[in-house]
């Protein structure tokens, strides 16, 4: 199994196949957050109602829901978000379940992020 690595600037490395072997899954919730804070600049609310609502989706393992949060932040980055003077992601009002939705039906169209049961 491999490990993935971190370049400069937080992303994955292109040689690593997936978000499935990173280290950083199994952290304890407060430091995955810290990690997701540093890489994503998203604020812990925003944070809690992503996992909540890939929860009520359906996705109950923790380790599931971690990888789609990931690909769900990564769908979003650098998209031209709304970004306040500290600089935490910011989705407006409805505007994150408006996103939520769009990366499942971009997951169910292109398959182009890890599919998961439910």
């Amino acid at each position: 199994m491999q490990t993935q690595k971190l370049n400069s600037v937080g992303q994955f490395t292109k040689k690593q196949n997936s978000f499935k072997t990173s280290k950083y899954l199994n952290l304890p919730d407060l430091q995955f957050f810290i990690w997701c804070h540093q890489l994503y600049q998203v604020n812990r609310g925003v944070y809690n109602t992503i996992d909540q609502w890939f929860y009520d989706f359906g996705i109950m393992n923790i380790h599931s829901r971690r990888i789609q949060l990931l690909a769900f932040l990564e769908f979003v980055k650098g998209e031209g978000l709304e970004q306040d003077k500290q600089q935490f992601v910011r989705f407006g009002h409805g505007g994150l379940s408006k996103r939520l939705n769009e990366f499942m039906k971009d997951v169910s169209k292109r398959g182009n992020v890890i599919q998961l049961e439910k």
